[in-house]
């Protein structure tokens, strides 16, 4: 960077008028992700209140996340594209309203049908929000707060799975039925909405620039195909760092509680809290790794490091030797090391992403996260129904084992094309 960029870019940061209008993006586009992640709970925490009620099985159960991700990896990895045709914002929107529709559906659901009419919903307004974000993200938000752009976002994203359990089961206890917690979900999704709507003009991509078009001119990107960058194997161990990663979340975040009630003989009361506690603790994590990974040289390192953290704690709780409390507890922490590991793990995805298909990595990549879901959710509630429930934790450490290998791959591509380029 030059001198007279340098000190253009500080002047701009400095700029009050300017650093409020990072902040509302940031916090706009924060709160749109909170919410997505949160109606990516809509349905696991009142899975027992299926099962009494409809006499659903958590095989079946597992299908109806499975349904959720499967929609949404389609739409995710198609997202992208039609985010640059027709702009983020009315994409957003548009998501949005699929969460309102998600729980009217929910709360009106008879049986197994209208459950999946909610599954599909949720899925489709979920499909969007990477793509959307970081295109807002990357041309509102000037260059020294786009770090702490992307902290929020994941934080958010963190914070949206932590509360959905808590308010799901706490208003439908307090109101004595269950649909009563899907009517406060489309509350929230409509209020969300017309925050956005609101305050709109935070949010229009329309406005601003890439980084690269800056470095390169816009016409530099031209001549390659837009599906140039699937040819990157980099790529594509970014996808399975995220299929293997969130497989074993999706272990937890489904099944956890249930697992940990037949195991330890806690109450639904208690376990349903462990997957809060979990996305806590990832959140703190995340802050923590913001830190780090500006001073990590090999972030592969940090990775395995948080992800052998996590992997000790879920295999812990799986022998059974802990006391009931204390197992609990120790499935909560594990979520320090998947959230500390969270920073690393974009830095690799954006030295992964070619110039020009940031917005279309995300996309392809971020499916990855979809696939891990949709694919563990049945085989993880199938293990819950067939066999001990210590698998549930058994199995989430391996594929945590899984996901440190994939980052190790992904290093190892980005360096030896660096040293290539040079």
């Amino acid at each position: 960077m030059s001198s007279t960029t340098a000190a253009t870019t500080a002047a701009t940061t400095a700029d009050p008028a300017h650093a409020r209008r990072d902040f509302a993006t940031i916090g706009l586009i924060g709160l749109a992700h909170g919410t997505s992640h949160f109606f990516h709970m809509l349905l696991p925490p009142l899975f027992p209140a299926f099962i009494r009620d409809f006499g659903l099985s958590y095989s079946q159960l597992g299908l109806l996340v499975s349904l959720f991700f499967i929609i949404s990896s389609i739409g995710q990895a198609t997202a992208g594209f039609l985010v640059d045709r027709i702009g983020a914002r009315p994409v957003l929107f548009a998501a949005m309203g699929c969460f309102v529709g998600a729980s009217l559906a929910a709360a009106s659901a008879q049986g197994y049908g209208g459950l999946i009419a909610a599954a599909a919903l949720a899925g489709l307004g979920n499909s969007p929000f990477h793509p959307a974000d970081f295109t807002i993200l990357n041309k509102r938000v000037s260059a020294p707060r786009l770090g702490h752009a992307f902290s929020v976002h994941g934080i958010s994203g963190n914070l949206g799975w932590a509360v959905a359990p808590v308010f799901l089961i706490g208003v439908g206890a307090l109101a004595g039925n269950w649909r009563a917690a899907y009517l406060g979900t489309a509350l929230i999704a409509l209020c969300v909405l017309v925050l956005l709507l609101l305050n709109r003009d935070a949010i229009d991509d329309r406005q601003g620039q890439w980084p690269h078009e800056k470095a390169r001119g816009k016409a530099a990107g031209q001549d390659e195909h837009a599906l140039a960058f699937l040819k990157l194997p980099s790529v594509w161990l970014c996808f399975s760092f995220f299929f293997w990663t969130t497989a074993a979340l999706s272990a937890i975040q489904s099944f956890a509680s249930p697992a940990l009630g037949k195991m330890y003989g806690l109450p639904l009361s208690a376990t349903a809290f462990v997957v809060t506690g979990y996305m806590l603790c990832g959140a703190l994590g995340m802050v923590f790794g913001g830190f780090l990974v500006g001073r990590a040289e090999k972030l592969e390192r940090t990775i395995a490091l948080a992800m052998a953290w996590s992997g000790g704690l879920l295999l812990l709780v799986a022998t059974g030797w802990l006391p009931p409390l204390f197992a609990a507890g120790a499935a909560s922490l594990a979520g320090i090391g998947t959230g500390l590991a969270g920073p690393s793990r974009d830095m690799l995805i954006k030295r992964a992403s070619p110039p020009g298909a940031t917005g279309r990595v995300y996309g392809t990549v971020y499916s990855g996260l979809d696939v891990g879901f949709a694919l563990a959710a049945p085989l993880f509630g199938w293990l819950l129904d067939h066999s001990p429930p210590n698998t549930i934790f058994a199995g989430a450490a391996l594929l945590l084992v899984f996901g440190v290998l994939s980052a190790g791959f992904v290093a190892f591509t980005v360096r030896r094309r660096g040293l290539a380029a040079a």
